[in-house]
């Protein structure tokens, strides 16, 4: 194997956490900001690009880095090395509510398709780039899908779901549509593209974008409920404008605040 081999198990329910076993001088990498805890003799490092050591040149290193780029990540990741003698453990969190899904890659054709914000940690080794659309389509309509996370390798990788998971498996030439921000990821065989909805009430009404994926079989998809876009936005729409409170959006609330008196408009 080219990747290292880690054993893990996943603590929690709604806000999980994998811990991952190391032995003497295996390594792990992470994106930045993932880490929760570590024992002992467990050497943290900051490295260019994924550490995957598929191409050593300064060359190779920048193309590698460059391709995070591209999907918004950092140039570099963090590799925590256990140097000591025995098994040492680290620990990685979701960075919101939902599942941590672990992907093993040699059981999967050596590939595995991702969000571009899906991807937590993996076994030193694995190559994180990007996979470029093809089509025209995709690339003009996919929004969150368009660039998204090529994981490559032999290792287990760990991806992040937020909310509740679905995991479907299509047979040949089985259909399934989705919403762009709702895929976590799918295996090599799944073939994704980007349909339009169609219809103008649809369009204009519908509030649900213009756009869907559709993934065809053969393969396996995860799907997420909660995405992080989505999560983000419901935030932002609660956030009252000027830090004044809305009075949860009635209009007595404004009311409220003349009793109170606060006239500020």
């Amino acid at each position: 194997m080219n990747a290292h081999e880690i054993d893990y198990e996943i603590f929690g329910e709604e806000m999980q956490y994998v811990e991952i076993e190391l032995d003497p001088q295996e390594a792990v990498v992470a994106e930045a900001g993932s880490f929760m805890m570590m024992d002992t003799d467990i050497k943290m490092n900051t490295i260019f690009g994924d550490g995957s050591n598929q191409d050593n040149s300064v060359l190779g290193k920048i193309f590698s880095a460059g391709k995070r780029m591209l999907t918004g990540e950092s140039l570099f990741m963090t590799a925590f090395l256990n140097i000591g003698q025995g098994k040492k453990k680290v620990s990685f969190a979701s960075p919101y509510p939902g599942k941590i899904v672990p992907i093993d890659l040699s059981e999967l054709g050596g590939r595995f398709i991702c969000q571009k914000d899906a991807f937590l940690c993996a076994a030193k080794g694995v190559s994180v780039g990007i996979e470029f659309s093809k089509r025209l389509g995709r690339g003009l309509f996919g929004g969150e899908g368009f660039i998204m996370q090529k994981l490559e390798g032999d290792g287990m990788t760990f991806v992040h779901a937020g909310g509740t998971l679905a995991k479907k498996t299509l047979g040949p030439g089985e259909v399934l549509k989705v919403d762009t921000g709702c895929i976590v990821g799918f295996t090599k065989d799944v073939d994704y593209d980007i349909e339009f909805i169609g219809g103008i009430r649809n369009t204009i009404f519908g509030g649900e974008g213009l756009f869907f994926a559709t993934l065809r079989g053969p393969g396996t998809v995860y799907i997420q409920s909660l995405p992080f876009s989505r999560l983000a936005g419901r935030v932002l729409a609660a956030i009252p404008r000027g830090g004044k409170d809305k009075g949860e959006g009635s209009i007595l609330g404004s009311l409220g605040d003349l009793l109170d008196g606060d006239n500020r408009f």
